[in-house]
């Protein structure tokens, strides 16, 4: 059983967690958000980057939210909504099945990227996390995400949401596998 101090337990999705602290010298605190998955790896790392499931699972967000990357170290990404609303990142750190991390630089507005405005600087260098573990033959998928004030709510409330989406994605690929009737998402 995953157990922090200072850690409050969400009952909207069985198993998450969610962690709060904020970061030294910065407007910003890191969220955190685990849930146990019972998938291999291999199917909760495809269905969380691989297009057609990434835009099911981040529907929490906005529905027709989709991201543009080839998700390799040091590509940009653009997290988008279908007004072409969203942020500018790059991803530092891809180790297939375990890690992903992705800093972002800045907004876009309506298909337009800005990395000087004041709101860009804001998020400029806030980070996104996810790692992935085994554990007691399940799988820990923990989101650790940078946000301001303004969106700490919001960031609270849809992350248990969102990965609620993708446990259950993730365990239907499984369970597909197991009884050989596996679909593409």
């Amino acid at each position: 059983m995953l157990a922090a101090k200072g850690v409050k337990r969400l009952m909207c999705t069985p198993m998450v967690i969610v962690q709060s602290k904020p970061l030294k010298g910065e407007f910003m605190n890191r969220l955190s958000f685990s849930i146990m998955i019972h998938a291999p790896k291999d199917d909760i790392w495809r269905a969380l980057i691989s297009d057609a499931t990434y835009r099911k699972w981040t529907s929490v967000f906005e529905d027709g939210s989709h991201v543009v990357t080839d998700w390799r170290e040091g590509s940009k990404v653009l997290f988008l909504t279908p007004a072409g609303n969203g942020m500018v990142s790059r991803i530092v750190a891809h180790r297939q099945n375990e890690l992903l991390t992705i800093q972002h630089l800045g907004t876009v507005m309506k298909g337009v990227e800005d990395t000087e405005g004041t709101e860009a600087k804001e998020w400029a260098g806030a980070l996104e996390n996810y790692s992935l573990w085994e554990a007691n033959g399940a799988s820990i998928l923990t989101v650790e995400v940078d946000v301001n004030d303004e969106y700490q709510g919001y960031f609270q409330e849809k992350w248990p949401k969102a990965l609620g989406k993708l446990k259950d994605i993730a365990e239907a690929e499984q369970w597909a596998e197991v009884s050989g009737t596996r679909q593409s998402a």
